[in-house]
């Protein structure tokens, strides 16, 4: 029997509800159907699902992230236009069932023994014979071997002969049943566990999207759902030693709070790492306390290990910070500040009020390992002092393993802080600093990084550090430069060293370019106006440059920028040494370490000024508190699903592997003790395997040696 795909034919007077009904029950709309699902199931693999609107257009841009957001893209399986194809492929395949149950299951129970015998004679599986037995013999020796051979048989007995219908493989048939079946009973489950059950809900209660901010316990119960929601599946984030029982649920227009039956205390959350720094081990553990009975139950909860408690599976999804304890120590780069302390937790904010300006400092996180790529490639190379490009050098030892094409050797480089400076008008800057020094090139320097926005690389200040393992020394350094008076007192020592024994003339000429030198890099005296009218470096190698194309004729320059870079390093040494002796220390001598460290100094304190914050915050001390984040499900038709991927591997394989086979043996009596005998094979394929078996069976039969 040969299925047909075209659909249901209904008697009705209306063309149009004729060819809806067959269009929809076909099987081609069927299959269409799940085409266009396949095909949004990418869609929503391939683009991040309920991201925040600014990181789509910041892909995308304006004009497509919102015709993205206008046909449901960042969430497709809750898309309303996505619910409904699969609501309409539920439909489409039942109705495909329908149409086919009765003929499959009255072809189940068919064994075609009515055949005539003429009609052997057009299957392409027939062969003929005439046997030295008795029709009673022939038949009882058949039906013994079809028997032990598998095969159901049906006898009919007319007056001429008699009729062997037998058949074979018909699971075939319930294959198909099974695969359609399970596709009714996927996209079933699939509605109920998907937010149309919570919609509904939504609609027929009264509930909104909540898009505000601030504590869960404050949210109005038009935003929450209860506890008795069949279906739902939200995030729960407990910090440690604490408890929590509100989970959230995301939507596109905002969120919807779900209440749980009980509450989830996190005892303790372990977390392991592979040596490239990715986690390999997620695990909490965690204590379910029953609102109801007040029951107190222990539980582990890892990843792909949930907990279960009243029909609620608690998965562990990820962990963030749990609003971890931090001390940073603020080091202001602006004249005549002074160090100081600031304290809070990962999720607060805090002020820092100046006399110019007033900068609210919120702590956004806390990284207790960073495992980062420091490979030997470039360990030990000099640095060149007028290189000032941090954001290539340090991609090739920042960031993805994936991006560097040398060996790697991957280091833990301890723990870093991120926090955000906002300004009044609420714009903000993030800023990630590592706690410790880390080797790079040879060197040990200290991080600082700062972007504009999330979707931004962060940009590296290194700043070096001195022989006691601390930027101590590069601060000194920074104060010393906003100084008048130590500069000046610095040019006169380096002019006192500089000025050649047999030319005293040049030591004023000396004096005065040595002071324009450190005025120009203090961003304490303007370069002078450039050609295109650019905005003026606030000091730097950046006021240098400025100052050389503003003065200097084009061939001169590469000359006198050597000349200037030797008085910059002499200068920066001497006044380096002024500043310790100010503070009781001993004066660096020369040599290759203070060479070292001078050369990214210079770097450092020049990008210094384009460092988009009048202080740098260093993280001095932690307390860290972590939280686990769980995902909370009440899934019913996860059953149906399960129930769906079985029958879908059944009917498949059914379909697949077993071929359903009809034969037909034919005996007559032909006198004097013989029997004539034909047969004939029929088989919904045509395959090798079908030949060999008609072979096998008809020498069998007609007793035909191999």
């Amino acid at each position: 029997m040969t299925l047909p795909t075209t659909g249901l034919e209904v008697s009705s007077r209306s063309r149009a509800w004729r060819d809806a009904v067959e269009l929809v029950s076909s099987m081609r709309f069927a299959i269409s159907l799940l085409t266009v699902i396949c095909i949004a199931s990418v869609i929503g693999t391939v683009v991040q699902q309920h991201q925040p609107q600014n990181n789509y257009v910041n892909q995308f841009g304006p004009f497509w992230a919102e015709v993205f957001d206008a046909v449901g893209l960042y969430a497709v399986y809750s898309a309303w236009w996505f619910l409904l194809i699969l609501a309409f492929l539920v439909v489409s395949t039942s109705l495909c069932i329908a149409r086919n149950l009765p003929k499959i299951t009255a072809d189940l129970k068919a064994y075609k023994e009515h055949l005539r015998e003429q009609s052997l004679n057009a299957f392409h599986h027939k062969a003929q014979g005439t046997l030295d037995e008795g029709r009673d013999a022939a038949y009882a020796r058949i039906g013994q071997l079809l028997t032990s051979a598998g095969w159901k048989a049906k006898v009919q007995l007319r007056p001429h002969g008699t009729m062997i219908a037998a058949r074979k493989g018909m699971a075939n048939k319930l294959g198909y049943l099974a695969a359609h079946a399970s596709i009714v009973l996927i996209c079933l489950g699939g509605l109920f566990d998907g937010d149309l059950v919570v919609r509904a809900q939504m609609a027929a209660l009264g509930k909104t999207p909540f898009m505000g901010g601030g504590m869960l316990r404050d949210v109005p119960p038009e935003h929450r759902l209860s506890a008795n929601n069949p279906t739902f599946r939200a995030n729960l984030l407990v910090p440690e030693n604490a408890r929590a029982g509100t989970a959230v649920i995301s939507m596109s227009s905002g969120v919807v709070l779900q209440d749980l039956p009980f509450d989830i205390e996190l005892k303790k959350f372990i977390v392991d790492y592979y040596d490239t720094g990715m986690p390999k081990l997620f695990a909490s553990e965690i204590v379910i306390h029953d609102r109801d009975t007040g029951e107190a139950r222990a539980a582990t909860v890892k990843v792909n290990e949930p907990a279960f408690h009243r029909g609620v599976a608690i998965y562990q999804s990820s962990f963030d910070d749990g609003g971890s304890k931090l001390k940073l120590h603020a080091m202001p780069l602006t004249p005549g500040g002074t160090a100081f302390d600031v304290e809070g937790r990962v999720g607060d904010s805090t002020t820092l009020a100046s006399a110019d300006q007033q900068l609210t400092l919120e702590f956004a996180g806390l990284r207790v390992i960073n495992v980062e790529n420091l490979g030997a490639a470039t360990a030990g190379g000099a640095t060149d002092v007028r290189k000032v490009d941090l954001v290539n050098t340090l991609q090739d030892h920042l960031g993805s393993g994936a991006k560097v094409k040398t060996t790697k050797t991957l280091q833990n480089v301890g723990p870093s802080v991120s926090y955000r400076l906002r300004d009044a008008a609420g714009q903000a800057r993030e800023f990630n600093n590592y706690m410790r020094p880390v080797d790079i090139d040879g060197q040990r320097v200290l991080l600082a990084g700062v972007r504009e926005n999330p979707n931004e690389n962060f940009r590296y200040l290194r700043i070096p550090v001195d022989e006691e393992d601390s930027i101590e020394g590069w601060m000194r350094l920074r104060r010393a430069l906003v100084d008048p008076a130590l500069r000046s007192e610095a040019a006169r020592r380096y002019v006192a060293k500089a000025t050649p024994a047999d030319k005293p003339e040049m030591a004023e000429q000396l004096a005065v370019t040595t002071q324009r030198v450190l005025g120009l890099f203090a961003g304490a005296e303007s370069p002078g106006a450039g050609k295109d009218d650019a905005p003026q470096p606030a000091g730097g190698l950046m006021a240098l440059s400025r100052f050389l194309e503003t003065t200097v004729p084009e061939a001169e320059r590469p000359r006198i920028s050597e000349v200037l870079l030797r008085i910059l390093n002499g200068a920066l040494f001497e006044l380096l040494n002024t500043a310790r002796e100010r503070d009781g220390l001993k004066a660096a001598e020369p040599g290759d370490t203070a060479q070292a460290f001078m050369s990214l100094a210079v770097l450092s304190l020049s990008d210094s000024f384009l460092y988009p914050a009048p202080v740098i915050l260093q993280l001095a001390t932690f307390e860290q508190i972590q939280a686990s984040v769980f995902q909370v499900a009440r899934a019913p038709g996860k059953t149906l699903v399960y129930i769906g991927a079985v029958l879908l591997i059944i009917g498949v394989f059914a379909m697949l592997y077993v071929r359903e086979r009809r034969l037909w043996v034919w005996l007559q009596d032909e006198g004097d003790g013989r029997t004539r005998i034909s047969t004939a094979l029929s088989t919904t394929r045509r395959t090798l395997d079908a030949d060999a078996e008609f072979d096998r069976l008809k020498h069998a039969i007609l007793k035909e040696a191999p």
